[in-house]
């Protein structure tokens, strides 16, 4: 049998994305207020110290910090899991040490940093979990279980196996998929990405935040990585080791004006560069580039370098023309290593597609993916020394 507090942290879930849950959806969109909260532990330890904080309604708001600031206590405390000691924690004016706890959990969609799958259970049985405990029939369960296995990266075969046989990165894209399947109101997410690989890690950064954009929840997600908090935060909350916020700012804001040497030392040294990610791409010169269609024979060049595309005219690689001679270009000569960076994109994917381009002319595409042209790296920091910085706001902490 599974243990009683995996089943708790499953139950708390208790939604899914689908409209037809009454327990979450009378809840609305709720904004999460901390006023002056505080857990100290019998031991004395002080967890969490005097925390005042607004987690917006609709919006992502990132707790992160050291090893021992609190993060995920305070997480545990908007659902009760954890009592504070003294201030109040409310929802939407609520305040939730006046409710009952198991109908304030049956509205929280709670994400527990590790899997905790039931191990008698197949994949597929695993992520529909929910959808079952709604009542759903069988077949539409395992649609959207399948569907979901797909959203994560999981091939379908795996769908039929049991947690015991996967890999530990594959145990935590089921419990993700399971995570994705949830759409509560509000959602507490204790770092749901952590146990997978930096790729795929990616991709489920990139899918969560399409989902946000599309219902819009109110979530309050912890991590230790400030650069998935600076990805994911519509604000980001630092909080130094014994549970004092250090400051809560947009992430853009966040790294051009670091509050004082702990904030700027946790956020990095790299800051500058992370943060043209926030700045959009300017109308760069772009220039036409010679191409070359993967398959065709080169036309004689001086170049040292071509770039390749498909039919669709998609960038797929570069190729030294003097090593591949009067013969058709294959996939074996393409040169990886540059990245694209989109013409709507940031300034940070433009720089980086020209310094990462062995031809050190970075390649720009539509959003079809199809060239748009070339730009060079001193034409990208022009326009990086030609865009505004957010302002320092005095009064913002």
């Amino acid at each position: 049998m599974p243990r009683p507090c995996v089943v708790a942290a499953l139950l708390s879930v208790c939604s899914t994305r689908f409209e037809d849950h009454a327990d979450t959806t009378r809840w609305g969109h709720l904004m999460i207020r901390f006023d002056a909260v505080t857990k100290q532990f019998p031991d004395g330890t002080i967890a969490v110290d005097d925390l005042t904080l607004t987690a917006p309604t609709g919006k992502i708001t990132v707790l992160v910090g050291p090893s021992g600031c609190g993060k995920t206590t305070s997480l545990r405390m908007v659902n009760r899991m954890i009592e504070p000691t003294s201030g109040t924690i409310s929802l939407d004016g609520q305040d939730t040490g006046r409710m009952n706890a198991a109908e304030l959990r049956r509205g929280i969609g709670y994400v527990i940093q590790h899997a905790g799958l039931f191990p008698h259970r197949t994949v597929l049985d695993n992520i529909g979990t929910v959808p079952r405990l709604l009542g759903w029939d069988k077949k539409r369960t395992r649609d959207v279980s399948a569907e979901l296995l797909e959203r994560v990266g999981l091939a379908p075969e795996l769908g039929a196996r049991y947690p015991a046989q996967l890999s530990g990165g594959q145990q935590q894209r089921v419990g993700v998929a399971r995570a994705l399947a949830a759409d509560p109101p509000v959602m507490l997410m204790d770092e749901p990405f952590s146990a997978v690989d930096p790729v795929v890690r990616d991709q489920l950064q990139d899918e969560f935040l399409r989902l946000q954009s599309e219902l819009g929840k109110t979530i309050l997600f912890v991590t230790h990585d400030i650069d998935e908090a600076i990805k994911l935060g519509d604000q980001v909350a630092v909080l130094r080791v014994g549970g004092r916020l250090a400051q809560v700012a947009e992430p853009a804001y966040l790294l051009a004006h670091p509050a004082d040497d702990f904030v700027a030392d946790f956020v990095g040294r790299d800051r500058g560069y992370r943060a043209l990610q926030f700045q959009q791409v300017p109308r760069l010169p772009l220039r036409a580039e010679p191409t070359v269609l993967l398959g065709e024979v080169p036309s004689r060049s001086d170049a040292a370098w071509l770039l390749v595309v498909d039919g669709s005219r998609r960038p797929v690689g570069w190729v030294e023309p003097a090593r591949v001679g009067a013969r058709a270009v294959t996939e074996a000569d393409l040169h990886r290593g540059g990245t694209v960076a989109p013409a709507q994109g940031s300034l940070r994917a433009a720089l980086d597609a020209a310094l990462s381009s062995p031809s050190r002319r970075g390649v720009i595409v539509d959003d079809a993916g199809e060239l748009c042209g070339t730009v060079l790296a001193h034409e990208v920091l022009t326009a990086i020394e030609e865009t505004d910085r957010p302002e320092r706001d005095e009064g913002l902490s």
